[in-house]
């Protein structure tokens, strides 16, 4: 079973996460998360009454971005960029089905 199958089907219905349900679905402290967002990495969020929200498509990309830093000792900035080339390209790869 992929990491991305594992969240309870609650979350997925959602179409919002909370940045704490964000983290725990990445296993990342949600500060890892904010920092990330506070420096602009995630298009995929949002602030709502002064609380951050991510939408499905940001958990993706927090999930990709934390394993090209942790896999590959990657800096924030170059995992957000890789991320930003795999959701391109699963753009791409969409549109030719």
């Amino acid at each position: 079973m992929r990491e991305q199958d594992m969240l309870p089907g609650s979350l997925l219905e959602e179409n919002w996460l909370t940045l704490e349900q964000a983290a725990a679905a990445c296993a990342v402290e949600p500060e890892w998360l904010l920092a990330r967002i506070e420096e602009g990495l995630f298009h995929h969020a949002e602030s709502a009454s002064g609380l951050w929200r991510l939408s499905c498509a940001g958990l993706v990309r927090a999930r990709r971005m934390r394993n090209l830093e942790r896999d590959f000792e990657a800096v924030p900035e170059l995992a957000a960029l890789v991320a930003d080339l795999l959701e391109e390209m699963d753009a791409l790869r969409a549109r030719l089905r």
